[in-house]
């Protein structure tokens, strides 16, 4: 992405490469055990003194609690043992342990009969009343509400603070603090606050929110400003099923809760004036994804009060260590409950002692109105998230008059470190060289060099290749960005070089104009998504001698339009002119001659229109990351190719259709399939038909057809259907080797149909190897994925055309891809 990057990003990396307690808010944890049996005793109620604020122990005899208010000590009570206190020391963290003693009595015989659970009544009470107070069941609402996101890096030591990368930067660490959930230290290096308006209207489905004010400690990027409200970060209890960054967790009030949970009735009490019950929750089996915790919820509504819910442990996830939610709800009217305040926490770690980071989030929900028409310019925008102009205040005076809840010390000081570090002059050398890493290019002044891994590869054709190449940077210009690269083969002794420019007009809604031109080497017939053939892993998983690369010059100019978010259109014109070699000829054979072409030339224009609702970017100056949408992706092409345009010598017309959907089916993971299917009307060479996406290589890609090779098929009329099923371990989580490594099932099948006219051979003969589709293609996969955490690998299969030459049957195919 196009932008000089958030410096906290780079404060995060390099502090992977491995106090003071002034806060104003006091937080205890500790572990509460049978002083007897040395076991951990669990539901043990914890409170403040004198206060509201409690929590009961977990399973394994944890709590953990935090207030802003003084209270001089904690009280532990649980029926059976006796009471305990313990003196707290205000504004500090600190680790409170216990050992509870029986309080024994003599009583007469007692006869226990078997009996309901007294939780299960209650929870089915809930149930049958979700809709009633689900925000997404309600007609329409509106309200206000502040967010504040905070990041730190975690397990931060003495080791750490050691790092010779730090060595300048020493004085960051007086901001040390410790977490009271997880007692690991932490530094705070990210904190950002914003006020927004949220819209909702169930018909038509409508959900808008304004961000109308927001401060990012270091960073002035409207872009990045989207991601602060509450858009991107929902979870809602009263849905079956939650995304805590992967679809899938089973909410602790689902219909089929009984499945997943057990329940206890722990308390009951008045919460205000409501009389309520407290429910504690724990999953029933190792590694799904479950929840811990407890709840209170109200008697006669049944409405949910007040939820505190931990991720389960050892749950199959990657890199989130510990995940913890706290909601409560507030009554609107007698019977209608809504979410008041949020607190969402997260560990990520690659394991429990590794330093990772924890983010940290709370939203306070004020002025909430229900039933409540839209108004009228609101229902006119088209994108979810607005960030409104002069969004961005860092006036300190507006905050301190404008916040639900005033900031900490600590938490005012994360702006002013973060100023600091920027002031260290190596700093910057760091930012350069993380950007490198993370964006492919080292920022040298106006210009950025690279990308670094194209500088070397190699193939059969030009033998070892060598390529520099560049573009200018942010600090040349944020509308217009050029760009060139030169590119030598050992082996062919040809120079190959390219150039041009992008110049945006708008980011949001994207607008831009485009135009490259180059003439260098290329692999027809190859996926788009696929690695470029001058990448140099494209030439160490190579799995064939790649003799069918060809020279093109090819230029294109394109201006692209979204309208709003999710839909664009994109104009191309494209010139290209293809040259044979002596394993890719272009040549017509007659009865008394055989004619050779000395290339191919094509002058065509495309319009590409795409729709993907809801899709959501992450926005540089020219290059933008996306972030998906849960809506299908389509992609329409219509292409002509312009006789006489240039030195073309071909006319004909193009269509092609491509659907792509990712697909939760909960809780058997998610299902991918993509169509795609098109038609060429006209004559034309080979090089100008669809030439099916072959893979050559051990990579596996999933626009491809990872079993074929280039130049064997094509055709001018095709539809292909790719499936795809991940189950997220449903089988391998209940075998004991398999758990432990957290693999996860996936397998896969793509099948293709075309059909080739016999009239493209008047023009130009077939190569050897390529052939028409007169029965189906197939090919099937069964993989294991989160091997490392970041490796799939697939067995391949083909299953059709077994009876071509240089072909594998079966095959195994690697992918690194990063998931949750």
């Amino acid at each position: 992405m196009r932008k000089k990057f958030p410096f906290w990003i780079i404060i995060i990396v390099f502090l992977l490469k491995g106090t003071l307690s002034f806060g104003q808010i006091t937080k205890v944890r500790g572990t509460i055990i049978d002083a007897a049996t040395l076991e951990p005793v669990p539901f043990v109620n914890v409170t403040f003194k004198n206060s509201s604020v409690g929590t009961i122990t977990n399973t394994d005899g944890e709590y953990f609690l935090e207030t802003r208010n003084y209270y001089d000590s904690i009280i532990v009570s649980f029926v059976g043992y006796k009471q305990q206190s313990h003196f707290v020391d205000k504004n500090h963290f600190q680790e409170i342990n216990f050992s509870l003693k029986a309080n024994i009595f003599e009583l007469d015989e007692i006869v226990i009969l078997p009996t309901e659970n007294p939780a299960h009544p209650i929870l089915r009470n809930i149930i049958a009343n979700k809709e009633k107070h689900n925000p997404e069941k309600f007609d329409s609402y509106i309200y206000k509400l502040y967010n504040k996101v905070e990041i730190d890096v975690n397990n931060v030591d003495e080791k750490f603070k050691k790092q010779r990368l730090l060595r300048d930067f020493q004085f960051i660490f007086d901001y040390v603090d410790t977490s009271a959930i997880t007692g690991k230290s932490y530094l705070p290096i990210f904190i950002t606050e914003s006020f927004s308006d949220y819209y909702y209207n169930k018909t038509p489905l409508t959900e808008h929110e304004i961000i109308t004010a927001t401060k990012i400690s270091g960073v002035e990027n409207i872009s990045l400003s989207q991601f602060t409200g509450k858009m991107y970060q929902k979870i809602n209890i009263y849905e079956n099923f939650n995304r805590v960054f992967e679809p899938g967790f089973v909410s602790p009030i689902a219909d089929f809760g009984l499945v997943y949970y057990k329940y206890y009735l722990i308390d009951s009490a008045f919460i205000g004036n409501k009389w309520c019950y407290q429910i504690s929750f724990i999953p029933k089996r190792k590694q799904e994804r479950t929840f811990r915790g407890d709840f209170w919820v109200n008697d006669t509504t049944f409405a949910i009060v007040k939820i505190q819910m931990r991720m389960a442990k050892n749950i199959n996830i990657n890199y989130i260590n510990d995940f913890l939610a706290e909601y409560e709800y507030a009554p609107v009217d007698d019977s209608l409950w809504f979410l008041k305040n949020e607190k969402l926490f997260f560990d990520f770690n690659l394991n429990d002692r590794s330093t990772g980071f924890f983010g940290k989030k709370t939203t306070n929900y004020m002025d909430i109105r229900f039933n409540v028409k839209m108004p009228e310019q609101i229902t006119k925008i088209n994108e979810n998230v607005i960030v409104q102009e002069n969004a961005i205040i860092n006036n300190e005076e507006y905050w301190d008059k404008h916040r639900p809840i005033n900031l900490t010390p600590k938490e005012k000081d994360i702006y002013k470190m973060i100023d600091s570090i920027k002031q260290v002059p190596i700093f910057r050398t760091y930012e350069k060289l993380v950007g490198m890493f993370a964006m492919y290019y080292y920022e040298v002044g106006l210009f950025e060099l690279g990308p670094y891994y194209k500088f070397f590869s190699f193939n059969e054709i030009e033998g070892n290749r060598i390529r520099l190449g560049g573009r200018t940077s942010n600090n040349f210009s944020t509308k217009l960005m050029l760009n060139a690269h030169a590119a030598y083969g050992e082996k062919d002794k040809r120079f190959k070089y390219g150039g041009g420019f992008i110049y945006m007009f708008d980011k949001n809604p994207r607008m831009t104009f485009e135009t490259q031109y180059s003439y260098d080497i290329q692999q027809l017939g190859k996926s788009p998504y696929a690695l470029t053939e001058d990448n140099i892993f494209s030439s160490i998983l190579r799995r064939n001698p790649n003799y069918k690369l060809t020279m093109v010059k090819d230029f294109r100019t394109s201006f692209e339009k979204e309208w709003f978010q999710g839909f664009s259109n994109k104009l191309t014109y494209n010139y290209l002119s293809i040259e044979p070699t002596e394993y890719i000829p272009f040549y017509k054979s007659t009865p008394t001659d055989t004619l050779f072409y000395d290339d191919v030339t094509t002058s065509e224009v495309k319009l590409n229109i795409r729709f993907a609702k809801n899709e959501k970017y992450l926005r540089g100056e020219f290059e933008r990351i996306n972030l998906g949408t849960d809506a299908p992706v389509l992609n329409l092409n219509f292409t002509a190719g312009l006789k006489d345009i240039f030195g073309s010598d071909y006319e004909y017309y193009k269509l092609s259709l491509n659907l792509a959907h990712k697909v939760p089916i909960n809780p058997l993971g998610y299902f991918k399939y993509i169509i795609d299917a098109g038609q060429i009307f006209g004559t034309v060479p080979y090089p100008l038909l669809k030439l099916h996406e072959g893979n050559e290589s051990y990579a596996f890609y999933k626009y491809a057809f990872n079993m074929m090779n280039y130049y064997e098929f094509a055709s001018d009329r095709y539809a292909s259907l790719y499936v795809e099923h991940h189950f997220q371990g449903l089988l391998f989580n209940k075998i004991p080797l398999f758990r432990k490594l957290k693999w996860r099932e996936v397998i896969s099948a793509k099948g293709l149909i075309g059909d080739l006219s016999t009239r493209h051979e008047n023009i130009m003969n077939y190569p050897e190897g390529l052939y028409s589709l007169n029965e189906p293609y197939m090919e099937a996969s069964v993989g294991i994925e989160n091997i490392f955490k970041i490796f799939r690998v697939d067995a391949m299969w083909r299953l059709t055309h077994l009876d071509h030459d240089n072909i594998e049957k079966f095959g195994l195919r690697i992918l690194v891809q990063f998931v949750f």
